[in-house]
């Protein structure tokens, strides 16, 4: 890159949490190197795009986001980091307007390849590992871009799961020290952010060593109390985790936490006992309802959402049933369903009983709509209920929307002074967007003077 230019980068990110903190840790890097970050419409030096590669979706929205950087600066280079990037760094390098494409381990050290890289006329540049040499851990976290921040505690996973990529782009798993967490969790306090929320690939399998192969030194649990004594924290929310892998304790530990939100987010992907084998999931669904039996147990207002796949190979119409019913009956608060799609280098991909894709299309609609039923059905039970409600910078049709600590969406008239404040409100009823409208928690008592 030519020296004398102005350097400004921007940057966009595809995926889950994970993505979006080690999209900020990356921006980090260039903004102390001297770049000004702006806006991915802007017109930049560079336009960074983390990738993901759980759906199919996620590929074509890569392509989509070169053209979008393109058309903001023809001449800005672009670089692709992130899964899609580790997994298919070829086809990516082929894309118009590619640059350079960055691995898993490479990524870390965008810097070192920006300064003599120019404009590519035909093919991008690939620098991509092994995904065996990922055997390192590199800590992040997401600041400045939300009112909470998404702080990195566990990366790669050793689950074989059937029809997962995950592990062949980011590694085997690992985690960061709980000293480093910790210290990430205070400056992130420092800088006024009122949530913390934990994010990684497998993050109930916390505790493998910084080189992935070290003895289990520590547990989720203990970094989840280690936490729970940081001060300046509000609310830390714990991201998806294993049923397997949520222990009882872990649960006691959030029912009686300060800090720790009555939120769990945990992946079921069928209720189907034989298509859970098929998957190579570490558990049945006998123990998944146990989980959430406990949360109920302990915290009767939790909210408990669930991550589920439709479609698998070998779905019969009896065996979606089968999962349909579980959800139905289970006490659960929402649903985020996912169709699956084959994936290259998968063993489902090779698996009999694909099921047609009008019928994915019909089982994920299916799903949805028991969705918005649990949540409407969890939304009445908080309905007169006094909660604290974390409001964000959303303004929207002059209405501005937050969240509580169980997780209910809720909104108000915009008032700027409350963007990331905490408020104790009175829950009053539900709005036609599915939202929850909120009233101050003493209205009624003012009524009876």
């Amino acid at each position: 890159m030519n020296s004398n230019q102005p350097k400004t980068a921007a940057f966009h990110t595809l995926g889950c949490k994970l993505n979006f903190a080690e999209t900020s840790t990356i921006a980090r890097q260039l903004t102390d190197a001297g770049y000004e970050k702006v806006s991915f419409e802007d017109k930049a030096n560079v336009y960074v795009i983390n990738t993901c590669s759980v759906t199919e979706n996620a590929d074509r929205e890569c392509k989509l986001h070169v053209k979008r950087a393109m058309k903001a600066n023809p001449e800005g280079l672009v670089v692709i980091v992130g899964c899609y990037a580790q997994l298919k760094p070829e086809e990516i390098s082929a894309i118009e307007g590619v640059d350079l494409v960055l691995g898993a381990k490479e990524k870390f050290n965008i810097l070192s390849y920006l300064d003599d890289l120019q404009k590519s006329e035909n093919q991008g540049l690939i620098h991509s590992c092994e995904i065996s040499e990922t055997d390192f851990f590199i800590g992040s976290y997401s600041i400045g871009d939300r009112t909470r921040a998404f702080l990195k505690v566990q990366d790669g996973c050793d689950y074989k799961c059937t029809y997962c990529t995950i592990p062949l782009a980011r590694g085997i798993s690992r985690s960061d020290t709980i000293e480093n967490v910790v210290k990430n969790a205070k400056e992130i306090a420092e800088r006024d952010i009122k949530e913390i929320v934990l994010t990684g690939v497998n993050i109930g399998d916390y505790g493998k060593g910084e080189f992935g192969n070290k003895k289990h030194e520590h547990t989720f649990l203990d970094l989840i109390s280690e936490l729970d004594q940081v001060e300046g924290i509000e609310r830390i929310r714990i991201s998806s985790i294993e049923p397997n892998l949520l222990k009882d304790e872990s649960i006691e530990l959030v029912s009686k936490s300060i800090s720790f939100v009555p939120h769990f987010h945990i992946p079921l992907q069928s209720g189907s006992d034989d298509l859970l084998k098929k998957m190579k999931r570490r558990y049945l669904t006998s123990l998944y309802q146990n989980r959430v039996s406990k949360i109920r147990e302990v915290m009767p207002d939790a909210s408990i959402g669930v991550d589920v796949i439709v479609g698998f190979p070998g779905e019969t119409e009896e065996k979606f049933m089968e999962t349909y019913q579980f959800l139905n009956e289970l006490p659960i608060s929402y649903l985020h369903v996912f169709t699956y799609s084959e994936r290259e280098n998968t063993e489902a991909a090779e698996m009999e009983g694909v099921v047609p894709i009008p019928e994915r299309k019909k089982r994920n609609k299916m799903l949805r709509i028991l969705s918005e039923k649990k949540k409407m059905a969890f939304y009445q039970t908080q309905l007169g209920k006094t909660l604290p409600v974390l409001w964000e910078h959303e303004n929207k049709n002059g209405l501005m929307f937050g969240f509580t600590e169980n997780y209910v969406r809720v909104q108000k008239p915009f008032d700027e002074n409350s963007i990331n404040q905490i408020e104790v409100l009175k829950l009053n009823k539900i709005e036609n967007d599915g939202t929850v409208s909120v009233i101050p928690a003493f209205e009624e008592f003012l009524a009876k003077i």
